[in-house]
């Protein structure tokens, strides 16, 4: 166990797991586990050991939302926000990681564990993953701004607000069929099928998948002619990169890249 419910591993492939480790409350995060669980994301974004990320939950949930006996520890009229709104590495610590990070999801995914699972690239579920954005049962608003900006732009935004509005539960296979889950696993085959889905892309060049996150992420807020300058620019870079040259020799040598992330 680490510090305030929160583990952080790396296997030798190159794969780091965060755990949200509080399974007697359903993994729900109070004020010290969030800020750890912002803080270790943030570590893994900076570990050189690190070129794939995985997010889970400990006990069969990911994250049942905010601690609601600790939020009530601070009353609501001088409770204050998380932080500034650019600060990006705060409210949205998993889109901020520059790695890719894949959410394995088991069991209740309810307010910001919903909220977190938005944040990741890529969803992959057990078949009793259970999501819900059930702010408007608490006379709030998506707490990290995920569900309000992110959640639309992956499933449209008349799912996103039928789901807001009623706070229901979107269970694994319906989130399948709408495209916010990618995979529907049993729950013993979770984390198999997440590193599986992890090893894909330890095949892949550090650098492009960086440049790639940063790229599509950002592309959501820009303007077509903003998108295509970030690009040119990362085209621009991608071809001086250490990466590129090796990723040719590779080919054309016709054995497996090594890649060093530069």
């Amino acid at each position: 166990m680490t510090a305030h419910h929160i583990r952080f591993e790396v296997d030798g492939d190159g794969i780091g797991v965060i755990t949200i480790d509080r399974p007697e409350k359903r993994n729900a995060m109070t004020y010290v586990m969030l800020r750890t669980f912002i803080e270790t994301v943030g570590k893994a974004g900076e570990d050189d050991r690190v070129r794939v990320l995985i997010v889970t939950g400990a006990g069969g949930a990911f994250c049942a939302g905010t601690d609601l006996a600790d939020l009530a520890t601070v009353p609501g009229e001088t409770r204050g926000v998380r932080g500034e709104a650019g600060e990006h590495s705060v409210w949205w610590p998993i889109v901020a990681c520059p790695k890719p990070v894949i959410g394995a999801i088991d069991g209740y995914a309810v307010g910001m564990g919903a909220e977190f699972t938005s944040q990741c690239d890529v969803r992959i579920v057990s078949d009793r993953a259970r999501f819900a954005w059930n702010f408007a049962h608490r006379g709030l608003v998506p707490d990290t701004g995920a569900g309000s900006w992110l959640l639309p732009r992956l499933i449209g935004p008349s799912r996103a607000l039928r789901l807001l509005y009623s706070g229901a539960f979107l269970e694994a296979a319906e989130a399948k069929e709408i495209g916010y889950a990618n995979e529907v696993v049993a729950p013993e085959a979770l984390m198999d099928a997440a590193h599986a889905e992890a090893h894909r892309y330890l095949q892949s060049s550090p650098f492009s998948l960086c440049h790639m996150k940063t790229l599509v992420w950002r592309g959501l807020e820009r303007d077509v002619a903003e998108h295509m300058k970030a690009h040119v620019e990362a085209l621009s870079a991608a071809f001086k990169s250490a990466d590129h040259k090796e990723g040719v020799a590779a080919f054309l040598e016709r054995r497996p890249a090594k890649f060093v992330g530069r």
